[in-house]
């Protein structure tokens, strides 16, 4: 009995044979479809729909959501396999209104193997898709890119095209950043947890700057207006505006020309803010000094041309009035005195001659004269005859106030400080607390008082160029613009604004300077942002007043009074912001 049950076969080799004969089977089967789809493939020209394409959430300083993909479908058809082309189009159009009939049945009659109908399908159309029964019709599971907070900061987020990718702004940056790359190695990203990109902006800042320059375009009825808030200290943006702006989530309105980004990708004769550049130079060549005086009484000539002062004293100037009346003659005269060559070196050190390129891929050259004679250097130095953008006349004040560094401004959190020093050292350490004096004193007594904030130390300087029209400097239609700074003994933070065409105002007396808008649209800037910047006001402020000029030295001494010179007003608070 034990022999005969030792040759009973085992019911597990069985079992196994049985399972090995259907694998081998079904392996034959699933080959051949393989290679009949293949050959389908071959013959048909069939493309699949492309795998779902994601990208990295962005977010600002502080961690709020200004971009994220959300799930979405894309609808689509196998043409070749339609049986009743006209019942398709009648149903789909009735529940996509919006599709083109004749474009629609051409396209399903053709016979292709595939053919997009329409992306970004809603959940409710897709399930009145599937209600209507249409065979060979499907959905390709994608990511639509939302912008929760619609226009603000549509400049520098930029846009995305209908697969998803970057076309503008950061968005377009981040695919330089690998994500191109993954995309064409044809990695699904639809279920990865892409690091999120953390920016510069505060949507505090960014939002409260947006509002006051829509409310100055209204007010001063002008063309178009954009401002910018920069630390000076690293270079960071919290915020850029440029109005018109668009919304991403419709990003075919990003390529109207008037949606331009006019901070970053366009350029503007700076007009006067340029003077600051002209009158470090001469303080820094030692030609000059806060008590040289410059003969402005009477216009300055070249042949039949003449520069004239918009508002002009009719007398010597010293060189603190100089800026404060923001005197074309004497800004010409000082640039003349130190030699086209030296301010064409000035201006390149300060990254005025040169693109200047950030994370943003809109970017813009400077337009520069074709020749530097006595002439051109005279218009240059108060902003004439060079155009720039405002990004870049913006980095080179920043320069002026932080010590002589010149900073490649970021919009990206946590970018290396050091690699983005393109220069240090460019002024003396006087020339600086020069500058920074006669900012507070232009903003105190002169052309940027409408900026003042009460308890604050700000600085300015105010702008006005006249648009060239057809070739020719229009009397009627200018370009105003304002920088501030503050604190502006111990800098931390620029504030650019800029209105395109504003109008005069009865209560402008029907002036449309800068002064007038410009400075005051900074100034309503100020009150807002200050506090988020953890600026504590002192209404029991130091100030410097103008006849202290006749008591300096040559400006080698201390100008601003104690103890404010020595950063201890704000420090904490300067500190602790952000």
């Amino acid at each position: 009995m034990a022999r005969k049950a030792q040759l009973r076969p085992d019911p597990r080799g069985r079992l196994l044979l049985v399972i090995g004969a259907f694998a081998l089977v079904f392996g034959l089967m699933l080959a051949r479809l393989v290679q009949l789809g293949a050959a389908d493939y071959e013959r048909t020209g069939y493309i699949p729909p492309p795998p779902s394409l994601g990208r990295p959430s962005i977010l600002d300083r502080n961690g709020n959501l200004l971009a994220i993909d959300v799930p979405s479908s894309g609808l689509y058809a196998e043409p070749r396999l339609i049986v009743d082309v006209d019942e398709a189009v009648e149903k789909l159009t009735a529940i996509f209104p919006d599709l083109d009939g004749r474009d629609l049945y051409r396209r399903l009659k053709s016979g292709a193997a595939f053919a997009w109908i329409k992306r970004q399908v809603t959940p409710a159309e897709e399930q009145a898709v599937w209600n209507a029964g249409l065979p060979a019709i499907g959905f390709q599971r994608e990511k639509q890119r939302f912008y929760p907070n619609g226009t603000l900061a549509a400049h520098v987020l930029g846009a995305v095209d209908i697969d998803n990718i970057g076309i503008a702004g950061i968005e377009r940056w981040i695919e330089g950043q690998g994500l191109e790359v993954l995309r064409q190695s044809g990695m699904d990203l639809s279920h990865r947890n892409l690091e999120p990109v953390s920016t510069t902006l505060d949507i505090r800042i960014q939002h409260a700057l947006e509002v006051e320059l829509r409310k100055a375009i209204a007010k001063f009825s002008a063309k178009a207006g954009a401002g910018l808030v920069l630390d000076v200290t690293n270079g960071e943006i919290l915020a850029l505006v440029s109005y018109p702006d668009f919304d991403p989530n419709l990003p075919v309105d990003a390529l109207k020309p008037d949606r331009i980004n006019r901070i970053a990708a366009a350029t503007f004769e700076m007009g006067s803010t340029f003077k600051a550049l002209t009158t470090a130079m001469a303080l820094d060549s030692g030609q000059f000094t806060l008590r040289s005086v410059i003969d402005a009484s009477k216009p300055l000539a070249f042949g039949r041309f003449r520069i004239n002062d918009y508002r002009g004293q009719h007398r010597p100037l010293t060189v603190p009035e100089a800026f404060i009346y923001s005197s074309n003659i004497s800004m010409a005269k000082m640039a003349i005195s130190v030699g086209p060559e030296n301010l064409q070196a000035f201006l390149t050190r300060f990254g005025q001659m040169s693109r200047l390129t950030t994370e943003l891929p809109e970017s813009a050259h400077p337009q520069l004269p074709r020749r530097w004679g006595e002439i051109e250097t005279a218009t240059a130095s108060y902003g004439h005859g060079i155009a720039v953008t405002p990004l870049q006349a913006s980095i080179a004040v920043a320069a002026l106030v932080n010590g002589g560094r010149l900073i490649r401004p970021t919009l990206i959190k946590g970018a290396a400080l050091d690699e983005r020093i393109i220069a240090r050292n460019l002024i003396k350490p006087e020339t600086g607390e020069a500058l920074r004096y006669l900012l507070r004193l232009n903003a105190k007594t002169g052309s940027a008082k409408k900026a003042e904030v009460k308890g604050y130390f700000i600085g300015g300087k105010t702008g006005t160029a006249e648009k060239v029209v057809s070739g020719r400097y229009s009397k009627e239609l200018n370009i105003t613009s304002f920088m501030g700074v503050v604190p502006v003994d111990n800098p931390r933070y620029l504030l650019l604004t800029l209105l395109d065409e504003p109008k005069g105002l009865k209560e402008t007396y029907g002036f449309r300077t800068s002064g007038w808008n410009a400075a005051p649209l900074g100034g309503a800037v100020f009150e807002r942002i200050l506090p988020m910047l953890a600026l504590m006001p002192d209404f029991e402020i130091a100030d410097v007043s103008f006849p202290e000029i006749s008591s300096q030295g040559a400006f080698g001494s201390q100008l601003f009074p104690s103890p404010t010179n020595t950063g201890e007003r704000n420090s904490g608070a300067i500190d602790g912001a952000l």
